[in-house]
């Protein structure tokens, strides 16, 4: 049975992925859409990253895992974007079954780290409001990093199952992916024989993390306004809502429709919805972050103005040694 299994895994070298199907010039008009998003997105996110290392008065908890953050959100649009674009320009659109598998579990390990470092977010805001004479005891500088380390690396570790299961599931054809990316759902779909144990691993696997995560993340806001409630300055109050409530945000835009997709694969969604909803979560939320994390915050503006001020400064002087 295991030989079997293996002669119709290796029987799929490739898969195609069809990606938004259209006339040429749409497929143009999409390209361009999406690289400009692709753009803001790592230019807005990068803007964080640097304003937060280069402005110490965002040394902080709070700040270095905003940071981190950010540059998580880099490299978990960069895993499907960029494949994405060279579809939309391609005729083939076809991708190695390695590839497919790779771009599998980066995506869904950085998604996996993303929904951690919320956790850590919360956390850190749960300390210092809730538990503000004890904050510098406890968010030491050793206990930050130990945090970012166990942000970064909880996801790689924990989605080497699902990949494994699902990758030795028997494809032997067709190989037609109806999505933009390499999406386990529509992956399962394919395979020669309807595995139930892996799909139940798999959404066992969702549930726990999405609901777990997501539970933790309401419970430590639910004590945080408890806390800021009972405040007695009306300043204290405002600035302790401005920050939860950008968290709170993303917090929504992340898991909303995350769950609406994953928890229950089972449920087959529409696969034009399927699109739009991961479409959702992986390229239009990243690019919103930013703004939501800027905007509401005074001290990041500052910084970004201080980083951007600094790149113009750097651009004009490399203009004049060139003119002259």
């Amino acid at each position: 049975m295991n030989g079997s299994n293996q002669e119709h895994t290796l029987s799929v070298t490739h898969f195609v992925l069809m990606g938004f199907p259209s006339s040429p010039e749409i497929q143009l008009l999409y390209f361009g859409l999406f690289s400009m998003t692709y753009i803001l997105t790592l230019m807005g996110n990068t803007a964080i990253a640097c304003a937060v290392r280069g402005d110490r008065r965002l040394h902080t908890p709070m700040y270095i895992f905003l940071g981190n953050f950010s540059l998580l959100e880099i490299c978990y649009v960069t895993s499907t974007v960029p494949n994405m674009l060279t579809n939309f320009l391609s005729s083939s659109k076809s991708i190695s079954f390695v590839s497919c598998f790779a771009q599998f579990y980066f995506f869904f390990s950085f998604g996996c780290d993303e929904g951690f470092f919320l956790c850590i977010m919360a956390f850190d805001r749960y300390l210092a409001i809730c538990r503000p004479l004890h904050y510098p005891r406890i968010m030491t500088r050793r206990w930050c990093t130990g945090l970012v380390i166990f942000g970064w690396s909880c996801g790689f570790i924990l989605f080497i199952t699902p990949v494994v299961l699902i990758s030795q599931l028997p494809y032997c054809g067709p190989n037609i992916i109806n999505h933009f990316m390499c999406d386990p759902v529509p992956l399962m779909m394919l395979s020669c024989s309807e595995d139930s144990t892996t799909q139940f691993i798999y959404s066992a696997f969702n549930a726990f993390f999405m609901i777990g995560t997501f539970l933790f993340i309401l419970c430590s806001y639910a004590l945080v306004i408890l806390a800021v409630v009972r405040m007695p300055s009306a300043a204290s109050k405002h600035k302790a809502f401005s920050t939860c409530a950008s968290h709170l945000a993303v917090v929504v835009l992340f898991y909303g429709s995350i769950m609406v997709m994953y928890v229950s694969p089972g449920s087959r969604h529409p696969v034009e919805v399927q699109k739009i909803i991961t479409l959702f979560y992986s390229v239009i939320t990243p690019l919103c972050n930013p703004l939501i994390y800027s905007l509401r915050n005074k001290e990041m503006k500052a910084a970004l103005r201080k980083v951007l001020g600094t790149e113009i400064l750097l651009i004009k002087h490399k203009s004049n040694i060139i003119a002259n």
